[in-house]
């Protein structure tokens, strides 16, 4: 009895070895591409065992999941790297691409990102930006600075009334945020000191030369407004 006992464990021992054999083997180089980067590959259930530095992706379709090594986690997930494997693990339900399980970079759509979290509408004191769907921190304005001198062509004198100008700019806004702000200005009407320094004298004498030459082109004419003719000699 014990003679066909001992043969039928060891068949089944064998069938089970032989089973073993085909869902698993040991990869070399020379590798398929379903096992590229794998120390321990099913044939079934993919990589189950990565070689050093790459990271381990389970995809699961269904009830099955599949392995796959990889050099970088791809959309949607993050890598762990452990002392025996690295994993690739699945981002947050809300998160389409994240750092870390808590810490988000980019929301799914009808989600807003906010310091690492999706939310679905923006919290006090932040504006929604549609276009990078983020939550932006509001500017806040600090007072309003001197007035700036009086200008007219890029010049402070020689007419009557020019412009001045005075900014207000961001006060407590963080830096990611003070880039997005826009500094505020405004301007009015001022006087302006008509001749510039040095141009009163040039006037004067300008003045005084036209007023002789004036004079001395009525002198030229003859009483009944005719021009004089020069005396012939």
């Amino acid at each position: 009895m014990r003679a066909p006992l001992c043969l039928l464990l060891l068949v089944a021992h064998a069938v089970d070895i032989l089973a073993l054999y085909r869902r698993k083997k040991q990869v070399g180089t020379g590798a398929g591409s379903n096992c590229t980067g794998c120390i321990i590959c099913s044939e079934e259930n993919g990589c189950s065992t990565c070689q050093q530095k790459l990271f381990l992706l389970i995809r699961r379709e269904g009830i099955r999941q599949y392995g796959k090594c990889v050099h970088d986690c791809p959309l949607g997930f993050f890598g762990i790297r452990g002392q025996e494997i690295n994993r690739c693990k699945k981002c947050g339900t809300t998160c389409d691409s994240c750092f870390s399980q808590d810490f988000c970079i980019r929301c799914k759509r009808r989600f807003f990102l906010h310091k690492g979290k999706c939310l679905r509408t923006c919290p006090p004191g932040t504006l929604t930006q549609q276009n990078t769907r983020e939550c932006q921190e509001e500017c806040k304005l600090g007072p309003w600075g001197s007035w700036g001198p009086c200008m007219h062509g890029g010049k402070t004198c020689g007419t009557t009334w020019g412009l001045e100008t005075r900014v207000r700019e961001t006060g407590q806004a963080g830096r990611e945020e003070e880039a997005t702000c826009q500094v505020q200005s405004e301007s009015r009407k001022c006087p302006i000191q008509r001749p510039c320094p040095g141009e009163r004298a040039a006037r004067q004498k300008k003045g005084r030369k036209d007023r002789r030459q004036r004079k001395d082109r009525k002198l030229e004419r003859r009483p009944d407004g005719r021009p004089r003719q020069p005396d012939l000699q």
